[in-house]
Order: structure tokens, then sequence, then C-alpha cells
């Protein structure tokens, strides 16, 4: 059991601010709100993601939260999903609609997994078990993340506290802050932390956000660790805000979340493969575009990958 600070109680963990998500008497009231309709299916050409051939990095967008993150030093998955459902069994809960970009066999040999929260669109038991069956992987995840982790068969787990450094990564990760909740089922709502990563990579500096609402942590990890070089930021489930802003930003959030990290480089996530919110399915990328209009910022600095897109940094 971690000691008690601003974020835990001695039970449960919380925001800074003391929010943690709406309450489940508000959720009969988001079920009622009407949803622009989405497609049954989008095709995805599956891709295999670029070689490094000298790049400090290759960072490729598998679809919804998932990144490979390929590096000198290891390959990383970020928030692995590769089910058809984000639910429980993976038998109920929102079905994907756009299959994952790089096909699991195509994946490279992974040597760490970042995993954000226990939320099942990011916390999938199911990929957990393929992962430790053919890789192994290390699991980095924030505190009371370890058994969902070590009961899918991954046998090395570091849990850490929000600022807390990892330290049997073979790259320098970091657990920051993101305001946001945890909940598998109605009896474990906050029983684990939330939160995001900053990962360094040679002198670059990776940021994957997780999932989270506006806050002023962002600052906060622009203080502590510099300008970033390149952010992932979710963008979507954003709708509608009287429920959904106390734990996802919508796209104007996110690009002032971009601001606030004087990121190089962000890269828009969390849209277009699970209809979570009653948002249309290309409404982040709209609002995304028109959000950095109106602060005049190039579409170059914030933009999104197609699915199966790679990135090479550096």
């Amino acid at each position: 059991m971690p000691p008690k600070s601003d974020h835990f109680d001695g039970e449960r963990f919380v925001n800074p601010d003391g929010m943690a998500g709406q309450p489940f008497t508000a959720v009969p009231r988001m079920l009622r709100e009407p949803r622009v309709p989405w497609p049954a299916r989008i095709d995805v050409t599956p891709a295999r993601p670029l070689p490094l051939d000298g790049a400090g990095a290759v960072i490729t967008f598998i679809g919804h939260a998932t990144f490979l993150i390929q590096t000198p030093a290891g390959n990383l998955l970020t928030d692995p999903m590769y089910s058809e459902r984000a639910g429980p069994f993976t038998l109920l809960g929102p079905r994907r609609v756009r299959q994952p970009a790089v096909r699991f066999d195509d994946l490279p040999p992974i040597s760490t997994v970042l995993l954000s929260h226990n939320h099942y669109d990011h916390c999938d038991r199911p990929t957990l078990r393929r992962l430790a069956r053919r890789f192994d992987p290390m699991v980095v995840t924030p505190l009371g993340n370890g058994r969902f982790a070590r009961a899918s068969g991954i046998r090395r787990v570091e849990e850490l506290d929000w600022w807390d450094r990892a330290a049997a990564s073979p790259l320098p990760i970091t657990l920051t802050p993101a305001r946001h909740f945890s909940a598998r089922t109605p009896f474990d709502r906050n029983r684990a932390l939330w939160g995001g990563f900053i990962v360094e990579i040679g002198a670059a500096r990776v940021y994957f956000a997780g999932d989270t609402a506006y806050a002023t942590f962002f600052h906060e990890i622009r203080r502590r660790f510099g300008p970033v070089d390149l952010a992932l930021l979710p963008i979507g489930a954003y709708e509608p805000r009287w429920f959904m802003h106390v734990v996802h930003m919508n796209p104007e959030e996110a690009v002032r979340a971009h601001l606030d990290l004087e990121a190089r480089h962000s890269i828009g996530m969390h849209y277009g493969t699970f209809r979570l919110t009653t948002e249309g399915i290309d409404d982040p990328l709209r609002d995304l575009d028109e959000a950095m209009r109106a602060r005049s910022i190039a579409p170059s600095a914030f933009r999104t990958l197609g699915f199966g897109e790679s990135l090479r940094l550096g």
C-alpha cells in the first residue's frame, strides 16, 4: 500500500483537485445523449513499421492509444489493444471500427509495454497474454495495475507513482500525472492509479499522455523535463462536455496541452477506433484543424498519423 499523498487517501486514488471521474449516477443521463452514427467498419490496409535505419526512434500508429515506438535500445508498445471489443471477456463493450493497422504477427520484438491505466480500451488482458507468450516484455504501469499484467502472464512489472522513474527499463521512463480515473468493475473504482509517461530516447523526450482531461500538470512536465520533442495526445471521446470534461480533453484542450508542453511536434490519438462517446468519427480531426487555425499554429506542428503510418524522430 503506498503512503498517503495528495492523490491517495489510503484506499483510493484521486486527482489533486479532488475530482476522479463522474459519479455512476450521471451515467444514465450520459447514455440518453443523442449519438452521431458511426460506420460499422472502415477497412485498414495492414502496414509494416518502417525500419530504424539510423533514426533515433520510429513511431507507428497502430490505432486508438496503441503506438509502436522503435528505438536502438528496444521497442515499446503503448496501451496495447488488439481485441475486437473493449470490454469484459471481449464479449461486451464497444466493437472496433478499424482493425489494428499493424498485424500482431508483424510486430518486432517488444521489450517494454507502457500501460497507462486499467480501462478496457487501454488495458486489454488478451493482448497482454499474447505479448507475454511471444515477447516476455516488461510492463511499466502506475500503482495498482500490476495485478492485471501479472494475471495475464507478464513476469516483469514495475509499478510507479507520479514522477517516479522506472529502475529496470532499458530506456529512462518516468510516470507523469493525468487527470482521469480507473475502474474495471463497479466495485474497484479508483483502486489503481492512472498516468502518462515521459520516455527519454537519447536526447529526445517523447510524452505519451494515456487518457487525461486538461489540467495544469502539462506546465509541470515542461518545467521538469524541458520542451517535449514529440507528444502523443488524446483528441477523441470528448462529447458531451458536461460529462467528459473531467476525464478527456477535446481537441482545443489538446492544442493547449501541446503549447503548455512546448512540444516540437504532437500527434493526436484516441479517436476513430472505438465509439466511446457521442461525437462523430471524424469530428476530432475537424475540431483539431479548427483549434490549430484559431491559434495560427502550423498544421505540421500538431497532426495525426494515418492508421499504420510511421514517423521518424531524429
